[in-house]
């Protein structure tokens, strides 16, 4: 393995030396907090480290929702934290989206507004969300100004082809982008602002002194002005104090599906199984509420266990009477925590961190960045 000492003085000078921000991290937020940091500090060489060929957390391995709270979610939010919080948190994830839709244009991320849907299975589960809708409307529209942002639907079979749902909420304001063209607009955004990304260099440990940071990584010290850890599921292995954990998400593809009637994104059971359709494929995901000690992993294999629930329910349930085969299977690494809100705070006056996104990054990731961004470039 190369070693940062047997590099060129070219290589050194250009790309490892007199760092004004380190961020360790290439994901949404960490991208989102480079480019902000660009726009205060035009000047400012900026270089982002990622330990892998590509992001290795949920960045690239999400399931392409642009979402920030279904009926179900949030009524199982409102019962396990105080109020104030949930809400402050889907502002942010709102706000968060409409930033990223500000950066990007629509037709670049292949966005498409096409509204979500809380699947219901038990009617009896009717009588406990119907009396709520008003009061969720209520707060969503404080939030955005949109009335009436959920409503109720029947007729999932005759609509979609689901069997054994009573029917939907679904939510106006919701929709889908494509994970894949987002990272390609975010790589293009970073090359043309002259920010420097690093792959396959991971930071072992760091530690500030009264100049800035020292980075201990793979390769050997990485020096910087100040530094930003935007590596959200996997912060615990920098930062064990955090109040972080990692989860992991299983997802898999369908083959194609002839006249495939399931188009649009959904969530069932409190946002734990979510789908939608690519093309005329099924992406399905979700499960980690079966084994949740099991799934607090930064091990990105699949299990047996929810992968079989997952092919359970698209045969049962998405799919029934419909042929098809797992094209492909893939786990990305949430960062989450007993509280939904994100982690952006200061270590100390040369580091920062904006991680916990609560499987929430595309939504929340763009904002995060930005004001972690704000947060490092504060002298005090």
């Amino acid at each position: 393995m190369i070693q940062f000492k047997q590099l060129s003085f070219w290589e050194k000078v250009t790309l490892l030396e007199n760092i004004d921000f380190l961020i360790v991290g290439s994901g949404i937020v960490g991208s989102a907090c480079a480019l902000e940091l660009r726009r205060q500090h035009p000047d400012a060489k900026i270089v982002i480290l990622e330990r892998s060929y590509l992001p290795l957390g949920a960045s690239t391995k999400n399931a392409g929702f642009a979402c920030f709270g279904s009926v179900t979610e949030l009524l199982d939010d409102l019962k396990n934290s105080d109020e104030t919080s949930v809400w402050n948190t889907v502002k942010l994830r709102y706000e968060g989206l409409q930033r990223l839709l500000q950066r990007y244009n629509a037709s670049d991320l292949d966005y498409q507004n096409c509204g979500s849907y809380d699947l219901i299975t038990a009617k009896s589960d009717l009588d406990f969300y119907h009396p709520k809708l008003d009061y969720l409307n209520q707060k969503i529209e404080s939030i955005c100004g949109l009335k009436n942002c959920y409503s109720y639907e029947e007729n999932m079979h005759s609509k979609f082809g689901f069997k054994g749902f009573q029917g939907g909420y679904f939510n106006r304001l919701e929709g889908a982008i494509d994970t894949g063209k987002l990272l390609l607009s975010t790589q293009k955004d970073l090359a043309k602002n002259g920010i420097i990304t690093l792959f396959g260099i991971e930071v072992k440990t760091f530690q500030s002194d009264e100049n800035g940071v020292i980075a201990e990584t793979n390769y050997g010290e990485v020096k910087a002005r100040k530094l930003c850890i935007t590596v959200n599921g996997f912060a615990k292995k920098l930062l064990p104090h955090l109040e972080v954990e990692p989860a992991r998400a299983q997802v898999l593809v369908t083959s194609e599906i002839p006249d495939l009637q399931a188009k649009g994104t959904f969530h069932l059971d409190k946002g734990y199984y979510y789908f939608r359709n690519v093309g005329n494929r099924i992406l399905f995901g979700g499960g980690r509420n079966l084994d949740f000690k099991t799934e607090n992993t930064f091990d990105l294999n699949q299990t047996e266990l929810i992968q079989n629930k997952l092919e359970e329910l698209l045969s049962e349930n998405i799919l029934p009477g419909k042929k098809f085969s797992i094209d492909y299977r893939w786990s990305g690494t949430m960062g989450v925590g007993e509280k939904k809100a994100p982690i952006i705070e200061k270590i100390d006056q040369h580091c920062a961190v904006g991680v916990r996104l609560g499987g929430m990054g595309v939504a929340i990731g763009s904002l995060v960045g930005e004001q972690l961004a704000s947060l490092i470039s504060k002298d005090k």
